[in-house]
């Protein structure tokens, strides 16, 4: 019983994590065309919008990966459900890495944008901003399918030699 609870909270919190990271991706196309830039950096920077984002989502990333690398080693001795238990755990990870690495700085300038004029590099902090957020929805997708995998993979025990 405890496998299969573990198999369906994991899944959950992925498919929680990955949701906010797929409304980024689906924000995306308008506010990289159509969205004039004063738009983009009053909903983006000044008005709260993404802070929800922040404080449920940083939290549910890293209780996804727990749960994902809990689930890895319940299925330790099971083939192939482990391996993809392991590669979707892995693959959450560096979509948190990739957050820090592509998103947090992107955020950092933000943070320091006051209203005025248009920074002189809005256009690639704009860029790299809605793209990171591209990379880790990526990331976070291959994760919930490596996982489900993980569920629906026939159980097969380990050779013993």
């Amino acid at each position: 019983m405890i496998l299969y609870l573990t198999a369906l909270a994991s899944l959950l919190l992925t498919a929680l994590s990955l949701g906010p990271s797929f409304a980024h991706v689906l924000e995306a196309p308008p506010r990289l065309t159509v969205w004039s830039p004063e738009l983009w950096r009053e909903a983006t920077v000044f008005n709260g919008q993404f802070e929800l984002f922040a404080r449920i989502g940083g939290p549910l990333d890293v209780a996804a990966i727990l749960m994902a690398g809990l689930l890895t080693c319940l299925l330790a001795r099971e083939r192939p459900a482990f391996w993809f238990a392991l590669t979707g755990t892995c693959l959450l990870a560096l979509g948190l890495m990739a957050w820090f690495t592509v998103v947090a700085p992107a955020n950092a300038v933000l943070a320091s944008w006051t209203p005025g004029p248009i920074p002189a590099d809005f256009a690639s902090i704009r860029l790299r901003w809605e793209t990171g957020h591209m990379v880790v929805a990526a990331a976070k997708l291959l994760a919930f399918a490596s996982i489900s995998m993980a569920v629906l993979a026939p159980r097969l025990p380990a050779r013993h030699t």
